[in-house]
């Protein structure tokens, strides 16, 4: 952007002083014709005035186009905030789904792991009660048999 400016201001620096330079020349009347009707006027600023006025032209659209190129990146800007925030947002819900679907899977294991380990209970709980059944029968038949001399 500097260097454009320093370009533009040098070209119109240059300009300036060609024009002070030949300002004789510039001012001298010469007879112009426009096709329909002729005139006396000085043709070194007639050009110099065209000059001046195609520059402002210039200027103009190019204050017009940055204008329409920021307020379209301005634009842009807003949806892509908009596109983020929504993406933000389904990302967010994914989490509380997965955290949802988490704890219901937890909550099935838990039940799960609770049966297994009360079935285990039962089952410990039935082995030992047949155990003490067996050993209560040896103890009875050790105690029915009589007691035999040793050799």
């Amino acid at each position: 952007m500097r260097l454009r400016l320093l370009t533009v201001l040098a070209l119109i620096a240059l300009l300036a002083a060609f024009v002070a330079l030949n300002w004789s020349v510039f001012a001298t009347p010469t007879e112009l014709s426009l096709g329909v009707f002729r005139f006396d006027a000085p043709l070194g600023l007639a050009m110099l005035g065209l000059t001046v006025a195609i520059s402002l032209v210039f200027v103009v659209y190019m204050a017009i186009w940055q204008g329409r190129i920021l307020m379209e990146t301005r634009h842009q800007a807003k949806q892509l905030e908009l596109q983020r925030t929504l993406a933000d947002q389904a990302e967010a819900s994914r989490f509380i789904e997965l955290r949802t679907a988490m704890l219901a899977e937890f909550v099935q294991l838990s039940d799960r792991l609770k049966q297994s380990h009360d079935g285990l209970r039962q089952e410990m709980h039935d082995n030992v009660s047949s155990l003490a059944a067996m050993l209560g029968e040896i103890d009875d038949r050790i105690k029915s048999r009589p007691a035999e001399p040793p050799r």
